[in-house]
């Protein structure tokens, strides 16, 4: 069984994961599974019994990347500003922002081994991030000025709880940014696509070898 302390889980991915620079954005190395990683292969029912959760964080998703590689393609978006990386998983996006000046980067996730992840990849990279696991759909969106997030749509009830979560923080002020490679349960209409991306991911992960991904704004 894994420890459920901060060190724990810190030891834990460290053990599990190897620096590695995701294909689409090389300025980021962060610590991923693959093949030759012990978790990579690990059943849902093997996960359970060592008190893992399905390890999103251990994976650079193809949503994620591209949002990354545009804050990074686009500094001016976050510069000196607020930002909130919402169900940050491994981070990159949380990374990305602060790479491009952010003055401040919140992540969240609610699983508490993506903290763990975050401090692990910030550290790697040479910035500060702030993690929470709380849910923070439970209340109305933080008072912050750009609101990232990657990979949200594979679901269709959190998708529509994260949509009007998104929409409430747009219509507050904030710029929000999506990302995401076409999941099921993407809306096709009412956002602004800003970038597309062939994203290089795995048939592991995903159902084809690049992926075509794009970046969406709530106009």
């Amino acid at each position: 069984m894994i420890e459920q302390t901060p060190e724990g889980r810190r030891a834990f991915i460290l053990a599990n994961t190897r620096l590695q620079t995701p294909p689409h954005t090389p300025e980021l190395t962060l610590r991923l599974a693959d093949e030759i990683t012990p978790i990579w292969r690990m059943t849902e029912e093997a996960l359970e019994q060592i008190g893992l959760p399905p390890p999103f964080w251990a994976f650079a998703w193809a949503g994620g990347q591209a949002l990354a590689r545009y804050i990074l393609d686009h500094p001016q978006i976050v510069a000196g500003k607020r930002v909130v990386d919402f169900a940050s998983g491994s981070g990159i996006v949380a990374i990305a922002a602060a790479k491009a000046g952010a003055a401040h980067v919140l992540a969240a996730d609610i699983d508490p081994f993506c903290g763990a992840a975050l401090a692990v990849n910030a550290e790697a990279n040479g910035v500060a991030c702030d993690f929470t696991d709380a849910d923070l759909l439970d209340a109305p969106p933080p008072p912050v000025e750009v609101i990232l997030a990657g990979d949200i749509c594979y679901e269709k009830p959190l998708a529509a709880r994260v949509l009007s979560w998104l929409g409430a923080a747009r219509q507050a002020g904030a710029t929000v940014l999506i990302g995401d490679p076409g999941r099921s349960y993407f809306p096709r209409e009412g956002l602004d696509k800003l970038a597309e991306y062939q994203v290089p991911t795995t048939r592991e992960l995903e159902d084809m070898e690049v992926k075509k991904t794009a970046v969406w704004t709530l106009p």
